[in-house]
């Protein structure tokens, strides 16, 4: 924006020296100064580049703040809703152990991280589970490692310590089954044995056969024989009619 005399004076217009002659009073370069147009001294141009700059640098500035503060923000939502979506796999998880591994399970365990929200997020997880064998029981041992390797491979996942767990379940059964067939021959042998004796038994009885009568000793016979040699012979007489 320009600034004109006009606001200095509203009235101005060109004054032709001829129109107005010089008064005896008045100093020749008082005449010429009154006779000059008189205008109102201007201000040095703003540098219109600089006043330009300066606007658009508070903007820039502003709107790479905002940039970053919305950049954080979408980071932010991003680490909530992947912390939110592990914290819902390591709860099933474990919790699949544990209702599969009943009695030989203990109760989950887990480990949490706490994400931008303040809020606590499991991030890993774990539970107790028994692979030690029953005593002097393999069916026992069989039944239980059974279910310790269902309950290994109960999640839709199973971790490597997953498989190990059930691995060794897989093992101890194995061993537990060698145990029962041993056990069920050994006891198979002994009732055949058993099975054998009665039926020998139950002959006798259908028989009549007394055992011990039948190992006696003859009865001894020489006393009598000696009783025999001592009688003397009978005589005969004859008789006549």
């Amino acid at each position: 924006m320009q600034i004109g005399s006009s606001s200095l004076y509203p009235s101005f217009s060109p004054i032709n020296a001829s129109a107005r002659p010089l008064s005896t009073d008045v100093s020749p370069d008082l005449a010429r100064s009154d006779l000059a147009p008189a205008t109102a001294p201007q201000a040095a141009p703003r540098d219109a580049s600089t006043s330009s700059r300066e606007p658009d640098g508070q903007a820039e500035g502003s709107s790479t703040s905002r940039d970053k503060s919305q950049q954080q923000l979408r980071q932010e939502q991003l680490e909530i809703s992947e912390l939110s979506q592990r914290d819902r796999e390591v709860r099933a998880h474990e919790q699949a152990h544990a209702a599969v591994g009943g009695q030989h399970a203990g109760a989950p365990t887990y480990s949490f991280k706490r994400g931008p929200d303040g809020q606590r997020y499991a991030v890993s997880g774990e539970v107790g589970i028994d692979v030690s064998a029953v005593p002097n029981d393999p069916e026992a041992t069989l039944q239980k490692m059974e279910i310790v390797q269902r309950a290994a491979l109960a999640p839709a996942e199973p971790s490597a310590q997953d498989l190990s767990v059930a691995a060794t379940a897989q093992a101890q059964a194995a061993q537990a089954r060698v145990e029962l067939a041993q056990m069920r021959a050994e006891e198979q042998a002994l009732g055949a044995g058993k099975d054998a004796a009665a039926t020998d038994e139950d002959d006798q009885a259908a028989t009549g056969s007394d055992p011990q009568q039948a190992s006696a000793p003859p009865p001894n016979l020489d006393i009598y024989r000696r009783i025999g040699d001592l009688q003397e012979p009978m005589s005969r007489v004859d008789q006549v009619a």
